[in-house]
This record gives C-alpha cells, structure tokens and sequence, in this order.
C-alpha cells in the first residue's frame, strides 16, 4: 500500500487509522436566523455560507459535509464556526493542516454515507480507514503543489466568470438596442421587429419519464446536458424503448433545447447531434427555414424573452413550468435585418468560443489535479 506518485528523496509512510491522522467531530448547533454578522466564517457541509461575530474552533481548520451534502471539502483559515450539518478535524496531530485538506479530498465519502432519504457520513467508519502518513517535509511539499494547482483553477475560474458576465452584459445591451451594429455604408440597420416564437417556429414536448438507462443505444439527453456546458456525460438507452416511445422528435443540427420544468428558460443550441434522442422535461424547438436558428437561440437567452418565459409560469405548481402552449405564445423581439442579424450572430458566438475554450481549459485541469489526488495518496 504505496502512493504511486511521490517526491524524490523522501522516507517510508508510517501506517496508521484516520482516527489517528486527523479525527473529525461533529459542528456546533447555530440556527441561521440566530447568526449574527461578523468576522468568523461559518462553514455549512457545502462550505462557508454566513459570517458569525463568534466563533467555536481556532484556525487553521477542515471541514466536510456531514448531512446533506456529502463529499464538500473546506479549508479554513482563520478562527471559524463548524456548522452542526459538518464534520470538522479536531486534531492534525502536528501534521500540516493543508495536507490533511488534500488527504479529505481524495476520500470516496458516498462509501462512508448512510441514510435513503438526507445522505449522512459515518465517522466512526471513516475512522477506522488505514492511512499512510508522511513525514513533515513530504506533506509540506505535496500541500505547496497542489496549492499551486488550486491557485491555477481559481485563476482559470476568474477568467470563465469574466467571460460569462461579459456576454451577459454584451447580451443586455445588443437586445437593449444600446449597442447597434452598422451596415456596410456605416447606416444604422432597421428597426428591430417582435413577434411570437410559434410564429417562426415548433415546439416540441419531450417524454418527462425517465427511462432505464443502457451501456449502449440512442442518446437521451436531460436537463443536465442543457444546463452543464456540454453534451460530453451522453448517457443512453435501449433502441427498444426507442422504438416503443410514441412522442418523439428527432434532434438536428440547429435546434433549439429549452428546459421548462423546474429550471425555466435555459437554452441550447445543437450544433451537431448525430442521432435522433428523448429529452426529459425539455422543449424542442425547430425553426422555420427562413429564420437563422442561431440567432432565435440568443433571442430565447434574451431578457426580454426571460421574462415572457417568467410571466407565464405556472408558479404554484411544483416543480413550476411552463405548458407547451405558452412558450409559443411568448414574444420574441428580434432584427428584422438578416445582414443585422448575422453580425450579431457572429459576435456572440466568437464570445462562446472564447468560455467554451476556457470551460474545457479549466475541466481538463480539473481532471489532472482529480487524477493526483488518487495516486499522491493512499
């Protein structure tokens, strides 16, 4: 039982029980409507939440989800509050508290979960996981490593975050008509025209059941690869279900996606999908010939069409939606220039690139810590 990655120049581990590493306990008992504000983060088991003007434990700290969610590591570096649905190590037995971060992290806590219902970790279990130890000078290193690692995903997350708030406010203003574009003589296009979706196109109900799922088949997508950044997690099912389902639509090149059940309104553009497939709580929108299907797709992301979508969701059911009907009803403001569209199609797509590039940038690195994590320890 031996890393497979380690640092040169460095001694034998010492074999010893997570009790003996770092031990974790349960956090303290702090109603959110009795938290004051403050200086002292209180860590939630998905992180820091609230700022409290007490706190319970010295810092440095770890924290993990104890309830609810399960997996969620935190490093805290000042005095804080453990949250009563966290677990937080009561003692780093003189081992470096970031180190031991790292260790938390590589741990597969969904086999340490009990519970059907609210998912809840089991620490006298997690206690008596083996462990090899290094010394002082090899945690310092791995900690500093992979810090720097961290440091380059944090940066990677300020550059995709920059990104997406510039296209949302290019968004707002090119669909405000703040920003114009201009024609070949340097004119300003027509104005712009409204009319409703189900004027330039269909919409399409996919199946709300979810099917069983197969190693192989017919690519179903859901309202994850809507709302995820890509089509990359393709799960499938069997092509006799496929053939048994009697509302389905083919997907193509240049239809729309839109969910509208719980989360309304996200769309997504196909830009290739080999296949025909189901869909679970989607909308599928095709667009008339005549009309640039990119363009409708940036239409659909507009404000204006957010709050058409808005107005007509049925708030009281639950999950809320959105019928069929509506979304065709909803209008849709739009150039009533296809040179002026074609400008702007190609501006907000140059902008897509530019996330979806640093999107697959930062996952990638992602992946590469994912894979150190797993082979620095044991």
């Amino acid at each position: 039982m031996v890393p497979k990655l380690r640092f040169k120049n460095f001694k034998k581990m010492e074999e010893k029980k997570l009790i003996d590493f770092a031990p974790l306990q349960r956090g303290y008992d702090l109603p959110v409507s009795q938290i004051e504000s403050g200086d002292y983060p209180v860590v939630f088991s998905n992180g820091i939440l609230k700022k409290h003007r007490q706190y319970k434990v010295k810092g440095p700290g770890v924290v993990t989800g104890r309830s609810g969610t399960i997996g969620k590591v935190t490093y805290v570096n000042k005095d804080f509050w453990p949250h009563n649905t966290s677990l937080f190590v009561t003692n780093f037995f003189n081992n470096v508290p970031k180190y031991v971060y790292y260790y938390y992290q590589h741990i597969d806590f969904s086999k340490f979960a009990t519970g059907s219902g609210v998912p809840t970790l089991n620490r006298n279990d997690l206690h008596s996981l083996d462990i090899l130890e290094p010394e002082i000078d090899e945690q310092t290193k791995i900690a500093d490593f992979l810090s720097s690692v961290d440091e380059r995903i944090t940066l990677l997350n300020q550059q995709y975050d920059l990104l997406c708030q510039y296209k949302k406010g290019m968004m707002q203003k090119i669909f405000s008509q703040e920003v114009r574009f201009k024609d070949e003589n340097g004119e300003t296009f027509p104005e712009w025209i409204q009319t409703s979706l189900g004027t330039i196109s269909k919409a399409y109900d996919g199946t709300h059941q979810t099917p069983n799922y197969v190693e192989f088949g017919v690519p179903f997508y859901s309202v994850e690869h809507v709302t995820a950044d890509n089509f990359d997690d393709t799960k499938y099912i069997s092509e006799d279900v496929f053939e048994q389902e009697s509302k389905r639509v083919s997907i193509q090149q240049g239809d729309i996606l839109m969910t509208r059940i719980g989360d309304i309104g996200t769309v997504k553009y196909i830009n290739w999908i080999p296949r025909a497939s189901f869909y679970v709580s989607l909308s599928l929108i095709k667009v008339r010939e005549s009309f640039d299907s990119k363009m409708i797709s940036y239409c659909m992301q507009s404000d204006f069409f957010q709050k058409e979508l808005h107005e007509k969701t049925i708030h009281v059911a639950f999950p809320k939606k959105i019928n069929l009907g509506e979304i065709s009803n909803c209008r849709i403001k739009m150039p009533a220039s296809k040179k002026e569209q074609t400008k702007i199609v190609i501006f907000l797509s140059a902008i897509d690139d530019k996330i979806a590039a640093k999107k697959a940038e930062l996952d990638k690195l992602k992946t590469w810590k994912q894979g150190l994590l797993q082979q620095m320890f044991v």
